[in-house]
């Protein structure tokens, strides 16, 4: 490949331990999780101790040639923002880390000046976790639009993932249109097995928006490599909103329970409904530009002892 590959959605966490509307999220031994009252595979088998590293992810990254990074994050995995002010500051030119803004606090805004001054340059909020036995949160409340406007200020980019469909794309309008120089991705590939969908696609028709396919083969899991039914929704986006609007993600650790890391990818790659310069855009390219990726590390292939 003569163009560099970025990964705009993926998590790690020292330690999976948190309570998700009063259910607690704990890990198991082999890479599993007693997730909210079941057993999950959380992880592949072989990160047996719980732990998703940076290390880790870095060689799995190489491995793929995966030149840089952003690390989202999810009530679901506990707060590390510790943890990622430490990945950052080690491998600043790897990855981009997003603090997790806790919208359930009533100190949210307060988290943000604090992230904002610990060098975070994005925040992650999972939109979609804020639908919570005691009420729903809005995303355009007066607080809620204070730190959107904050982040804004501050140039700081916000990584949102939104709950199906489009029932949180009309609070979102209204975000953008109070902030319109805040720049936004939206995750998750607007849910795209989900009606409604192409409604937060069309989010990017704003010019600071981008959306990021992050989980997309989790998503069309039930038909598998090649997934050509992710590459078809991706064509349609492209359609919608432009190839310069779209960045590639993979949700990295959870999706490679079914699939390995370069599989994530490598089925844009070996696609013939994309061309030369589409594939550069969408597996690297657009992240760049948004994320503001300097120094991105060259990778040669490595021969596989399999081939």
């Amino acid at each position: 490949m003569d163009y560099k590959i970025i990964d705009a959605h993926a998590h790690l966490w020292l330690r999976q331990d948190t309570m998700v509307n009063g259910l607690p999220i704990t890990p198991l031994p082999n890479g599993r999780s007693s997730f909210m009252g079941e057993e999950r595979q959380m992880l592949p088998p072989f990160m047996i101790d719980g732990k998703n590293t940076a290390e880790v992810f870095l060689s799995n990254m190489d491995y793929a040639q995966v030149s840089a990074a952003v690390i989202t994050q999810e009530f679901i995995d506990g707060n590390q923002d510790d943890y990622l002010e430490e990945v950052q500051r080690k491998w600043h030119d790897r990855f981009l880390v997003c603090g997790l803004c806790d919208l359930r606090r009533s100190d949210f805004l307060q988290q943000a000046h604090s992230l904002h001054s610990r060098g975070f340059k994005a925040l992650a909020i999972p939109g979609h976790r804020l639908f919570l036995p005691e009420g729903r949160i809005w995303l355009n409340t007066p607080e809620m639009m204070e730190l959107f406007r904050f982040m804004e200020k501050q140039g700081m980019i916000l990584s949102i993932t939104l709950a199906d469909g489009d029932l949180q794309v009309g609070e979102m309008k209204e975000v953008i249109a109070e902030c319109p120089d805040l720049k936004i991705a939206i995750g998750h590939f607007g849910m795209v097995t989900v009606d409604g969908w192409l409604e937060q696609i069309k989010l990017a028709r704003n010019p600071n928006v981008m959306v990021e396919s992050g989980g997309i083969t989790w998503l069309f899991n039930s038909e598998f490599y090649p997934f050509p039914g992710a590459v078809e929704a991706i064509c349609t986006a492209a359609d919608t909103v432009g190839w310069d609007k779209l960045m590639w993600g993979s949700d990295y650790p959870r999706t490679i329970t079914a699939i390995t890391y370069k599989m994530s990818y490598d089925f844009i790659v070996k696609s013939d409904r994309l061309t030369h310069d589409e594939k550069a855009a969408f597996l690297g390219e657009n992240a760049r530009k948004f994320y503001g990726f300097r120094h991105l590390v060259d990778l040669p292939y490595v021969k596989n002892m399999s081939e």
